[in-house]
């Protein structure tokens, strides 16, 4: 973003390159290799010379484009300089100040990310709550279901009982202590309650994660003309 120099260059010279040869792609997709090599070297070869053909006619419109952007920018910026009563500094800050506001929403925001966390913990808090009740209720039925003529079952199945309620209370404890620590991070005296918001929450982190992914692809087809090759 703002690279010193560049002027106007949104910097994708090899992807209008690319581009235009991903035309080729509805031609040379059933083409032995022969013929699809053939069409490759030119297209190429066209391209180089019409490029170089228009070259003088290129350099001459950006050079009269540059120097008109110049004048008028110029002016203009002279213009708003006076009215807001901004100097040169001013619009360095403004840079400064806009590349720190876009570089953080490459994330979530701390509180925000923190939210979804808790979320998350709530649910998984709620789960283990009902798999130490699983547990507890198998331990008590395996009490009553052992056969007393077995020592050596009565001794397996009280062990594995006690190991089911002892995984699944340590996994609650943990789980208590990380809803406890997120609280103590986010302020929060009483536990939410998981409800349709927290779904409602979800469901749009999602749709939102969703929807870029969505709009990232069809910029990528659009800007490489892939849009009809069955991609």
């Amino acid at each position: 973003m703002y690279i010193e120099g560049t002027g106007h260059t949104e910097g994708e010279g090899c992807e209008h390159v690319f581009s235009s040869s991903n035309e080729l792609a509805r031609s040379t997709r059933h083409a032995n290799p022969f013929h699809r090599h053939q069409s490759i070297e030119q297209h190429f070869a066209f391209w180089d010379d019409d490029k170089y053909a228009a070259l003088s006619i290129f350099l001459r419109n950006h050079y009269r484009e540059a120097l008109a952007d110049i004048r008028t920018l110029t002016a203009e910026l002279s213009a708003i300089k006076d009215a807001l009563n901004l100097t040169d500094a001013d619009f360095t800050r403004f840079h400064a100040q806009e590349r720190k506001y876009l570089d953080e929403l490459k994330q979530t925001p701390v509180k925000d990310h923190l939210s979804i966390r808790y979320i998350g913990v709530l649910d998984e808090l709620t789960e283990h709550q009902r798999e130490w009740d699983l547990a507890r209720e198998a331990a008590n039925r395996s009490l009553v279901e052992i056969h007393t003529d077995s020592l050596n079952d009565m001794h397996v199945a009280l062990n594995q009982a006690r190991v089911r309620v002892d995984m699944a209370y340590s996994k609650l404890q943990n789980t208590e202590g990380s809803a406890a620590h997120l609280e103590t991070q986010l302020g929060i005296d009483k536990q939410w309650e998981i409800g349709k918001e927290a779904s409602l929450l979800k469901y749009c982190s999602a749709l939102d994660d969703l929807e870029c992914l969505v709009v990232m692809r069809l910029f990528e087809l659009s800007k490489l003309s892939l849009s009809g090759t069955g991609n």
